[in-house]
């Protein structure tokens, strides 16, 4: 690991007054909503092609899956305090900038943390054999930070001498010094006959399992969920807790342990977690016998409690009632993110719900209190199953004042509303954006001053591979008011090469934004 601190060419402070908003985990918070509801800056009136667009952008290594998180105020050793924006790539690197820095394009980071050198190497496309993310696995998932103790959580996958490793990492994001401890190598094993069992156990396999969900950090513990790489077996769906403190693995969850498959993929939207400690994730196709007393949960809904003797309990569960037709498909549950809805009041009928939308396009509201485990025949025992409501999701809805909104595949983003006396979604979308998107489909991003000058961001990344991302703004009251995207001045505001299930992060006044090799910053242009 090489910790590099750069002098910039300016040293004087670059704090915005009043700055307070901290970005520091996938999709704003645990429940994954998208929002940030302190946005004073960025309006539905000054976001246009007039007054707002690209300030400048900073040259990445590599690929950038993971969200951008922000934190303000960061005394930088030597460089004095900054808005930092933290950046991490497929060369498995680790970027800090400053985040409202004026030097111009490709200024230089405060600091930037490499986890490869001297015979340690990233995992090639051709180790994996699967073309999904190219060329090069590094750094995939979004980290997370604990502003309590200045500490970013990281998982990085290498090699060495031919060998696959994957590794807890934990940074001063002051400094991108590794914390005592860190890093940990990360590896578990669980009792079951499941595929690529030796013995009676299934261990994790670092060249195998890909770790794309965004990392959660919950009462003390770092959880890390794993999927695969183009559902290439053995590989199992993994949830492993790990000790913020001293990096301790606590507990492990495999989602088949007697079966294969069950990835926890959700288009890299982290795991979600409530007040309770409880942890939500859905997974994607494979074997499940959950029906009849099993412990296989593939393309299921699932909620474990706190770690209890090196394990991670199943608390609860939804599963769809043709599992089997969605499995044999192909279609999985969990190829999107949960959203956790705020809660209701207590005269609610449902005070604490959630939604998961997968690749059937069939969006289930379920009752975190009861979730219904499964019926033979139809979905019934959950609040509300709209079958076929949007396109298939490789995404995370967003929610904002009783809306929800959905960017689905081959279709157009979808504003949906939720009343709070039912309880329920509108049956219908409400409002569509003038936008058809292509595969993957957007993961929708909230500014907000509270309930006042909503804009939902998203980006369409259809052209990965071959063109650009398209930063998109619309008026969050109703999504068929398009404010402003990048190709109204296409010279001035490209993003770069797109990178598919990317998701901007907004914070004080600009848009933060990850592509191919660059990591690029949009605000009011006077």
């Amino acid at each position: 690991m090489k910790s590099l601190a750069i002098p910039l060419l300016c040293l004087a402070v670059s704090v915005a007054a009043g700055a307070q908003v901290s970005v520091t985990t996938s999709r704003n918070d645990n429940s994954r909503d998208g929002q940030n509801l302190s946005e004073t800056i960025l309006t539905p009136s000054n976001v246009s092609v007039n007054s707002f667009g690209k300030l400048f952008s900073h040259t990445l290594d590599g690929y950038m899956y993971a969200q951008p998180l922000y934190v303000p105020n960061v005394a930088i050793p030597r460089l004095g305090t900054h808005n930092v924006v933290y950046a991490a790539t497929e060369n498995d690197t680790v970027y800090a900038f400053d985040a409202d820095s004026a030097q111009g394009t490709n200024a230089n980071p405060l600091w930037q943390t490499s986890f490869i050198g001297n015979g340690v190497q990233t995992v090639s496309t051709s180790d994996v054999g699967c073309s999904d993310v190219v060329p090069e696995i590094g750094i995939t998932s979004t980290p997370v930070i604990d502003t309590n103790t200045n500490t970013m959580y990281v998982v990085a996958k290498t090699k060495l001498n031919g060998y696959f490793f994957q590794h807890l990492h934990a940074l001063d994001i002051a400094t991108g010094q590794e914390r005592p401890g860190s890093p940990v190598l990360i590896y578990a094993r669980v009792r079951g006959t499941g595929d690529g069992s030796i013995n009676g156990w299934v261990s994790f396999n670092s060249l195998r399992e890909g770790q794309r969900a965004g990392l959660l950090l919950l009462n003390g513990q770092v959880y890390i969920g794993w999927a695969s790489h183009c559902d290439i077996s053995p590989y199992h769906g993994w949830v492993m807790a790990y000790d913020a403190k001293t990096l301790k693995q606590t507990a492990v969850w495999n989602s088949t342990p007697n079966g294969g498959l069950g990835g926890v993929w959700q288009a890299g939207t982290g795991l979600a977690a409530d007040p309770g400690n409880h942890v939500f994730l859905a997974t994607g196709n494979g074997t499940y016998d959950g029906r009849t007393g099993g412990d296989d949960f593939s393309d299921t809904v699932i909620k474990l409690g706190p770690p209890i003797a090196h394990r991670l309990p199943l608390d609860d569960w939804f599963t769809p009632y043709n599992q089997l037709q969605l499995a044999q498909g192909d279609v999985d549950v969990g190829s999107g993110g949960v959203l956790l809805l705020p809660d209701q009041g207590k005269g609610a009928p449902h005070q604490h719900l959630l939604v998961q939308v997968g690749k059937s396009g069939d969006i289930y509201l379920i009752d975190r209190d009861y979730m219904g485990h499964i019926r033979a025949n139809n979905n019934n025992q959950i609040v509300q199953d709209l079958e076929g409501a949007i396109g298939g999701l490789w995404a995370t809805p967003a929610w904002w004042n009783n809306n929800v909104y959905f960017g689905g595949t081959f279709d157009n983003l979808r504003q949906f509303t939720f009343d709070p006396t039912s309880g329920l979604l509108s049956t219908g979308a409400q409002f569509l954006s003038p936008t058809f998107f292509n595969f993957p489909g957007p993961t929708p991003s909230i500014s907000a001053n509270g309930n006042l000058n909503a804009i939902v961001w998203v980006l369409q990344t259809e052209k990965y591979g071959s063109g650009s991302s398209i930063l998109h703004a619309y008026n969050a009251t109703n999504i068929s008011n398009e404010l402003y995207n990048t190709t109204q001045n296409a010279s001035r505001d490209d993003p770069g090469g797109a990178v598919k299930f990317t998701v901007p992060t907004i914070a004080n006044g600009k848009v933060y934004v990850g592509a191919l090799g660059r990591l690029t910053v949009y605000g009011l242009l006077n």
